[in-house]
């Protein structure tokens, strides 16, 4: 599920500071955050992405001239805008973890056949995967990525008493959870079966309201999304919580349920690889991200895989060093955070991303809200002039209503797109 602080930034200028509101940020909510920050610190927070890449390629229109900023996340959408041909994609997250996960991929196209390469990110899980990661991956990694995957590659073990990669990290562990509980269900889990075997929309829409809905929003599922230990490892730091509230009366229950009724209401099942993968600890052939599919990963292999560029940092420290010109800025959720806890490290990035911008520059990204506050309250300098960030930015919002009825996951409140200063 969404949102997390994938990109820590430390303030260089104290003038930039913008202090918080006394009443903002309480001291649970800074014991939340405490807590949150200590586990992100530790670990895998995404096996696989939650944003839907296909709304993404609608929105930024990559050509072969682009230059892409990507924050990390999984790597899964990374390996998906490559399939567009663009110049290059630098991949940035401050969690060493996301990097490591996407050199494992970048190596797996590298040195195996797609056989290989499916079992162990598609199905999460390959018979002899120590094997493999011994003699064709591991020579592949930097020194962090390697010792991160030497002392897990249980994790990707056939044989594993967790059954897949996709119920390992913080949010897998979640998944697995979530799949525990359906195990005691047989009713739900026959029925979930059913949802994703529906032959039409309308035959799903009608399993999930007379058959998962009522069994599915009980008690225990309703109270452990209420739980911040929960939220924390789906992801979700305090400042995101605050916002799902401000804007939903049955809190992050009632927000979680909203966007679960609308997948299951609106869009095919059939071909929404998120909840898929989620619900089973697998993709299938049939249902998976691009990258995975035959056609792509030789496309990737051929020569594509090479353009991508890793990075651990955070978005500031990579656009200070880097000379290139950057096109399209894919940022996700992290400006959630960002601006309740170190609003002037977001003025600082976006002042910085201002300046790496290259003439027709284009950015998206993510909100827990619709209208998130920081792009009316956060002032962010350009030359000699600072204006809130709101009015430095063309935003394309009927666009972006049309893509977040297409999104598949459909977790985010706000999806926005937007065109930078010249």
């Amino acid at each position: 599920m969404p949102v997390s602080p994938r990109n820590r930034g430390r303030i260089a200028d104290p003038a930039l500071e913008v202090p918080l509101k006394r009443d903002e940020f309480s001291w649970i909510g800074r014991l939340d955050q405490a807590v949150f920050d200590a586990i992100y610190r530790r670990s895998l927070v995404y096996n696989t992405c939650w944003e839907d890449p296909a709304v993404d390629r609608q929105a930024l229109a990559i050509g072969p001239d682009d230059t892409l900023l990507v924050i990390t996340s999984a790597g899964c959408n990374v390996l998906d805008y490559l399939l567009c041909g663009p110049r290059r994609v630098h991949a940035v997250d401050a969690n060493p973890r996301q990097t490591a996960l996407l050199e494992l991929k970048l190596a797996g196209i590298r040195r195996l056949e797609h056989g290989d390469f499916f079992r162990i990110f598609g199905e999460g899980r390959h018979p002899a995967f120590r094997d493999v990661y011994r003699d064709c991956l591991r020579e592949d990694l930097s020194a962090f990525a390697r010792a991160y995957w030497d002392d897990r590659q249980h994790w990707f073990d056939a044989a594993s008493p967790s059954g897949s990669f996709y119920f390992h990290g913080l949010s897998g562990v979640i998944a697995r959870l979530f799949r525990s509980w359906v195990s005691l269900r047989p009713d739900l889990g026959r029925a979930i079966d059913a949802l994703f075997a529906a032959g039409s929309l309308e035959a799903q829409r009608e399993i999930y309201d007379l058959d998962v809905q009522h069994r599915l929003w009980r008690g225990p599922l309703r109270w452990a999304l209420s739980r911040p230990i929960t939220l924390s490892m789906l992801g979700v730091p305090h400042p995101q919580r605050r916002e799902v509230l401000a804007q939903h009366a049955d809190g992050v229950p009632g927000y979680v349920r909203a966007a679960i009724d609308y997948v299951m209401r609106e869009l095919p099942l059939a071909e929404n690889y998120f909840w898929h993968v989620y619900l089973r600890g697998a993709y299938s052939r049939e249902t998976c991200p691009a990258y995975l599919e035959r056609g792509n990963f030789e496309r990737l292999r051929a020569g594509l895989v090479d353009r991508v560029v890793p990075h651990t940092c955070t978005v500031t420290e990579f656009l200070k060093r880097t000379p290139e010109p950057i096109s399209k800025f894919v940022l996700l959720d992290h400006m959630d955070w960002m601006s309740c806890l170190h609003p002037g490290a977001l003025a600082e990035e976006w002042a910085c991303i201002f300046e790496s911008a290259r003439p027709g520059a284009r950015a998206i990204f993510r909100s827990a809200h619709a209208r998130p506050r920081y792009l009316e309250e956060i002032p962010v300098p350009r030359g000699r002039d600072s204006r809130p960030l709101r009015d430095w930015l063309v935003l394309h919002e009927e666009q972006a209503a049309v893509l977040t009825r297409q999104d598949r996951v459909h977790t985010y409140a706000g999806f926005h797109i937007a065109d930078l200063p010249v």
